[in-house]
């Protein structure tokens, strides 16, 4: 069993210093127990972090709520949705359950704060007025969106024990590299306008099943973040029984982008000689 202060002197051992700001990725279940419970971690983190620091997570919306018109659902399905979804509410709605129980634990934690669109993320700490500013309603992984204003916060990233292949930043990559033919997604959501719930058009990258550019493989993000890894020496640590690891998020953003580039123009397997 595992205490906040032991919780706390893993992530300083990994190199969270006072101040950071950290967009986390945790699986509970990989920490092992905690005496007193998932909310052990963020706190443990907020201690390391200190008041001048700043915690975020990506929470999401439920399920449903951004799928009409993705094209993943039958006719019957969207229909049903479309006559039964209530507004989509990002100040009470639940995190997507995909993303981890810990984000949910936060997302009601006093002191939390999110963003008012359907790509939402819980914020806490110093920075959070800046990192949950205005956001574009298309493209909300791209410029303008708390995925951009972390990276210019030189931003960390932490990996507690989770997939590779789920990193959230690397939908901003993603974004803003400037290739062509990637897929686009174009959907509806429910909200609320003047007390009338209302199917409003949203579009993005296509950052849900399957990669972004036909030529990428399925498992970019988890390739592209252990090659960073490998390349930096990066071997990580333990919080926990979870292994874990603290990245730049510019730096990954710069090794990040040519690979893409690289794997954009080839679809072969010599295109993949760019990891």
């Amino acid at each position: 069993m595992y205490s906040r202060d032991q919780l706390a002197e893993g992530f300083r051992a990994l190199g969270v210093t006072p101040g950071d700001t950290v967009l986390l990725h945790a699986s509970v279940r990989a920490a092992g127990e905690i005496a007193g419970g998932p909310d052990q971690i963020h706190l443990a983190l907020k201690l390391v972090l200190t008041a001048n620091g700043t915690l975020m997570m990506y929470a999401s919306c439920p399920n449903y709520t951004d799928e009409v018109g993705r094209g993943n659902l039958t006719p019957l399905q969207e229909q049903e949705i479309l006559e039964k979804l209530p507004p989509y509410d990002p100040f009470t709605a639940r995190a997507q359950r995909e993303n981890g129980t810990l984000v949910e634990f936060l997302r009601t934690y006093p002191g939390s704060r999110v963003n008012s669109h359907v790509a939402r993320f819980v914020v806490w700490g110093k920075q959070t007025d800046y990192l949950l500013s205005d956001q574009p309603w298309n493209y909300a992984f791209g410029v303008g969106s708390p995925l951009d204003r972390f990276s210019k916060l030189d931003g960390k990233i932490l990996l507690l024990g989770c997939d590779h292949d789920t990193l959230t930043f690397l939908h901003f990559a993603e974004h803003v590299v400037d290739v062509p033919n990637k897929r686009v997604a174009r959907f509806r959501v429910p909200i609320e306008e003047d007390g009338q719930r209302v199917w409003r058009e949203m579009e993005e990258f296509d950052t849900s099943g399957h990669p972004v550019h036909p030529n990428w493989p399925k498992d970019l993000f988890a390739r592209i973040v252990e090659g960073y890894l490998a390349k930096t020496g990066n071997a990580g640590g333990k919080v926990g029984n979870a292994q874990s690891y603290l990245l730049c998020a510019r730096d990954l953003l710069d090794y990040a982008l040519p690979i893409m580039k690289s794997l954009a123009g080839d679809a072969t397997d010599s295109g993949l000689k760019a990891f």
